[in-house]
């Protein structure tokens, strides 16, 4: 059987949700193809070819752009059993089967896509095409990805620094956390648990995409953390294998400050910044959250990493149905505090929670009597603030950061500024202090959402 792996969108990199499953496939024999459709068209002819197409849907915005072609793949090809993996998968899970996909697999995917190839078009052994999917999280002894077929690494986000960009390639050191944020997208499927990949593996894969001209590695995992003997174990190995070759890690509050005295050996071994989901600024909403850090917490977090000398890189969940007019303004007003405007990317000012099927957010009463329907356009919960000044103030920043995607970060602070303190009895503006330079601080190239 040929096997077609699919995927719209990962956030500007190559994808590792190609890359890893092809590499079980091919040692099993199982003749397989890629295509990145952020970066190349349709391949029809592999379409029409392919037993097996299976599309890899680790986040919303790759479900979306997903669903239509779906559709034209199933009128290209109406025989090719159809998969879908990654996160999302089980989370749209009657949605994808509506449209014909018979497999749903979310975890710990690369096994299941094997077993599923090599039965080739048999029905399936243990379950229904209407069973709701269970994700698997068993532990799986993992392979090196192999990404022969994708597109190179220069054609994706790179690090820029110091005045230029670098090529930057992505792997991953462990999957799944071991927290269960309330908003998280990771907590339907992992549940609290968390997988390592062998060291050895991890490093074979940043060794190879290198080689292939890479000068920079993300590390994907959802907390790099999660493990920190491991994450110990697998920096020093990168430095020692890798020397000159910079990386970025994402880490919770919580961890940074529980694991402080890790911080500097990042330093040492070419960590260029740290990813932190701290998400917002106001405690209730972090207690609502669960995200285990308070405000305070972040502002220590902060102090730490400038201390070291690694960059933090926060993200945020700007508008929800808790912000109001005077919080996103304390929230930018802690931004200028902290000396963090260079540090975070413009498309975080206007992130909007997204609820989703299965969110844990549906636990909370309040929120449960404020989303509409599901709306299978959108993949989500629908919801509309209680203060329509709040929803027109989300639009006002959405416009304001989506037509200035490459103007200066303080450029971009102001113009949101303005609009958040527009209708103030006495407006703030906003003066730019003496900022470190845009250069001085790495970024990806394409910032880090949803």
């Amino acid at each position: 059987m040929q096997v077609l792996l699919l995927s719209t969108y990962d956030m500007g990199r190559q994808p590792f949700g190609l890359a890893s499953p092809a590499a079980w496939l091919r040692e099993a024999g199982i003749e397989v193809a890629c295509a990145d459709l952020s970066k190349d068209r349709l391949p029809q002819e592999a379409v029409r070819a392919a037993g097996m197409i299976a599309f890899f849907l680790p986040m919303h915005t790759a479900t979306r752009l997903a669903l239509p072609v779906i559709d034209r793949v199933r009128g290209l090809n109406s025989t090719a059993r159809l998969v879908a993996y990654g996160l999302y998968a089980p989370l749209n899970a009657p949605l994808l089967r509506d449209r014909g996909v018979e497999e749903i697999l979310g975890g710990e995917f690369e096994a299941a896509l094997v077993e599923i190839a090599s039965r080739g078009t048999a029905a399936p052994a243990l379950a229904t095409a209407s069973a709701l999917p269970t994700p698997s999280v068993a532990r799986l002894k993992f392979k090196v990805p192999d990404r022969a077929g994708l597109p190179t690494l220069s054609r994706y986000a790179g690090l820029q620094v110091d005045g230029e960009k670098r090529v930057a390639g992505y792997t991953e050191a462990s999957r799944g956390c071991k927290h269960r944020c309330r908003h998280c997208p990771i907590v339907p499927v992992y549940d609290g648990r968390f997988r390592i990949v062998a060291p050895e593996i991890v490093l074979a894969d940043a060794r190879a995409q290198v080689a292939a001209g890479a000068r920079h590695i993300t590390f994907g995992d959802p907390d790099f953390f999660n493990g920190i003997r491991h994450a110990r174990a697998v920096v020093e190995g990168f430095a020692r294998e890798l020397p000159g070759v910079t990386y970025d890690v994402t880490i919770k509050v919580e961890h940074l400050l529980q694991h402080a005295d890790a911080l500097p050996l990042l330093r040492a071994t070419g960590c260029a910044f740290i990813t932190s989901a701290v998400e917002a600024v106001d405690d209730r909403v972090l207690g609502l959250l669960e995200k285990g850090h308070s405000r305070a917490d972040f502002q220590r977090a902060v102090t730490l990493c400038a201390r070291v000398g690694v960059p933090l890189s926060p993200t945020f969940v700007a508008f929800t149905p808790w912000t109001t007019i005077e919080s996103y303004r304390d929230f930018l007003g802690e931004i200028d505090r902290l000396n963090l405007v260079e540090h975070v990317a413009p498309i975080q000012y206007a992130i909007r929670l997204l609820v989703t099927d299965k969110s844990r957010l549906l636990e909370l009463d309040e929120i449960r009597r404020l989303v509409k329907r599901f709306d299978p356009v959108s993949l989500t919960y629908p919801w509309v603030h209680p203060d329509p000044q709040v929803d027109r103030l989300h639009a006002t920043v959405s416009a304001i950061v989506g037509v200035r995607t490459t103007a200066p970060r303080a450029d971009v602070f102001a113009r949101v500024w303005a609009a958040a303190h527009a209708d103030a009895e006495k407006p703030l503006h906003w003066q730019q202090p003496v900022l470190t330079a845009r250069a001085a601080i790495p970024y990806l190239t394409e910032p880090w959402y949803c």
